[in-house]
């Protein structure tokens, strides 16, 4: 029973805070995947709450990063809005071959300048791998905004890198967090696939 307790502290925390924005976190995505406008009141709580905990942890970049992630689902919020049919069903988009080629070297161009630059300038470690994490989750975040369904792709490619880093650093319980989200992303892709096959027909 402690071994238990103890890995789902480190997978939740052990602050009212932590358990809170994690909690909002997977019922955010269970609602994205499920294509509700409901996710966005829980995910901007939960960048909201990591915003301060990791201020709180001075984890500068992760922070500004959930300021970005608040800005992009107030936006993202009004795209759906947007986007959905007169029956209240969310439209699913696909990326054209332009935009996921502009996408591809947007990402690696960032991941190569941020890798570079932690590397140089800090004490990060894995630099580049880090960088790829976070340029990713910046790429996924905005596709899900724009409700593109490669947006699951990309998320899959973050959790598996996630993954393998978490355990490389032996935060395994972090790592197993990362697989739930990893099995999540994927019932989002099957999903999110039957809906835009349905839209075709």
């Amino acid at each position: 029973m402690d071994e238990i307790l103890t890995l789902l502290g480190g997978m939740f925390g052990t602050r009212a805070i932590e358990i809170t924005a994690a909690i909002c976190g997977l019922i955010n995505v269970a609602l994205i995947i499920r294509r509700s406008l409901w996710n966005y009141p829980f995910g901007l709580v939960m960048v909201a709450l990591y915003a301060v905990i990791f201020f709180d942890y001075k984890l500068y970049s992760d922070a500004i990063l959930q300021i970005f992630f608040f800005v992009i689902q107030v936006f993202g919020l009004f795209w759906w809005l947007a986007g959905r049919r007169e029956t209240g069903e969310l439209i699913v988009l696909r990326a054209s071959p332009r935009q996921t080629a502009v996408v591809c070297a947007i990402t690696l161009s960032a991941i190569l300048a941020i890798g570079a630059a932690m590397s140089r300038y800090t004490d990060a470690s894995l630099p580049y791998w880090d960088a790829c994490i976070a340029t990713l989750s910046v790429i996924a975040q905005s596709m899900l905004a724009r409700r593109l369904l490669e947006n699951w792709l990309v998320w899959i490619v973050v959790d598996i890198i996630a993954i393998n880093v978490f355990l490389a650093k032996g935060l395994h319980p972090t790592a197993v967090l990362y697989a739930v989200f990893l099995g999540l992303a994927l019932l989002g892709l099957i999903q999110w696939r039957k809906a835009w096959l349905g839209q075709q027909a």
